[in-house]
């Protein structure tokens, strides 16, 4: 059923998500500053690097709200406080974000938007939870690493990724075009050569 923009949930649901990726770009950039401090670079930078994602995203979403230029909307909705003494707990607490973003909020999203006729805005909504799904990955596994104190040893067709918003792709080729944030394709990196990257 289509639904009037101005009247929809979908207008408030990407306002809350705007402020979710606006909030998590910030609790990244905490993190990265915490893990600097106490020497961990290498977890600085991936931080950093998942906080220019997460506001790629919120552009992304505020993009779809220029129909409401010039308003105020009123949303209401929970966001994390992710304080921790610990590099592990930040880790961990990103993880467990990301997760909820990709299993629930944005599929949620997506949902209703597809309900209510705005095609392109549940596209968004889908692809980026995939793209979450990622950084609770990658988050996972320094976590992991951070908590076995072995951050810094190991154990003994192609994919490329959007160095812009994250998007991976499974081609021979990248795409001429991110289908997420429309970045040309110089933006992609083939996944085995791509920072942070399992």
């Amino acid at each position: 059923m289509a639904v009037d923009f101005k009247n929809s949930e979908t207008k408030d649901n990407l306002m809350r998500a705007f402020a979710g990726e606006s909030q998590a770009r910030n609790r990244y950039i905490f993190a990265a500053e915490q893990a600097k401090e106490q020497k961990a670079q290498v977890l600085e930078r991936i931080f950093r690097y998942t906080a220019d994602q997460e506001q790629e995203h919120a552009k992304v979403f505020y993009d779809f709200l220029k129909e409401m230029a010039g308003e105020t909307i009123h949303i209401d909705g929970g966001y994390p406080v992710d304080i921790d003494q610990t590099l592990a707990g930040l880790l961990r607490m990103a993880e467990h974000n990301e997760l909820e973003e990709y299993k629930v909020v944005y599929k949620a999203f997506g949902d209703k938007a597809k309900e209510e006729g705005f095609t392109a805005v549940a596209y968004a909504f889908y692809q980026i939870a995939e793209i979450e799904k990622s950084h609770a990955e990658r988050f996972g596994r320094y976590a992991q690493w951070a908590e076995q104190e072995r951050l810094f040893s190991a154990e003994g067709e192609a994919y490329w990724m959007c160095l812009n918003c994250g998007h991976i792709h499974k081609a021979p080729a990248a795409p001429g075009k991110c289908p997420v944030c429309k970045h040309d394709q110089g933006y992609f990196v083939r996944l085995e050569e791509a920072p942070w990257t399992k």
